[in-house]
């Protein structure tokens, strides 16, 4: 569950987002410059609100009011940007890896070879992220964030950029995700499609502020 009521005024974009959902997937939906992004930074504690309140499964992430603002690293939660933000010096092995820095032992191993058999990267674990297409880079930042065993997962506009043919395969792979594994997602989308593909509830948000709110039954793009 998530509870959000949040104020915020990054350079001349008035911000002003309040929601609640019980939803496991949940999908922030609206035209480009709706605070869509400004969002999910919030919710990751990547950007401060000005004011407000941020709540996820009853745990308090940011309150103004009583001066609570959890550091990123400890909200437990897994970001996958649009540009996928790999490092450039390290294989894909070795940045699936990264996630799992402070993790060992056998649970940690069974989650690699999950998360490698679930996204398709048995073949790309030797590779350089240069020599990665938009698709494949896309797969190792999603499995890189999901090795990290974050509580839910964060996704910023996940399918931009890439052409159709990866657009589906990287929506596939998220499918399996979100069918095998359960994990909590909330999706940052101006896309119908991925909406409907992913989300169970959407939030619509039209200059910064929330617009309606709906199950996916009810969400026609």
């Amino acid at each position: 569950m998530i509870e959000l009521d949040i104020r915020w005024k990054p350079r001349d974009f008035d911000l002003q987002v309040t929601f609640e959902s019980h939803a496991r997937h949940v999908a922030l939906f609206g035209p480009s410059g709706s605070g869509k992004t400004s969002v999910l930074l919030a919710i990751a504690g990547l950007r401060r609100p000005d004011a407000g309140r941020i709540r996820l499964d009853g745990e308090l992430l940011f309150d103004s009011a009583r001066g609570v603002h959890i550091a990123p690293a400890r909200r437990g939660l897994g970001v996958v940007f649009q540009d996928g933000r790999l490092f450039p010096h390290l294989r894909v092995n070795d940045n699936l890896l990264y996630g799992q820095r402070g993790k060992s032992g056998i649970t940690a191993a069974t989650a690699f070879d999950t998360a490698v058999g679930l996204l398709g990267l048995t073949e790309l674990l030797e590779r350089w992220p240069a020599t990665l297409s938009g698709g494949e880079a896309r797969r190792v930042a999603i499995g890189r964030a999901l090795l990290s065993q974050p509580r839910a997962l964060l996704l910023d506009e996940p399918l931009v950029g890439l052409h159709r043919e990866a657009r589906g395969q990287v929506l596939q792979y998220l499918r399996r995700l979100r069918d095998e594994i359960g994990l909590p997602t909330l999706l940052v989308s101006h896309q119908p499609d991925e909406v409907q593909a992913l989300a169970q509830e959407v939030v619509l948000l039209d200059d910064g502020r929330v617009a309606e709110q709906r199950p996916i039954g009810e969400f026609r793009g």
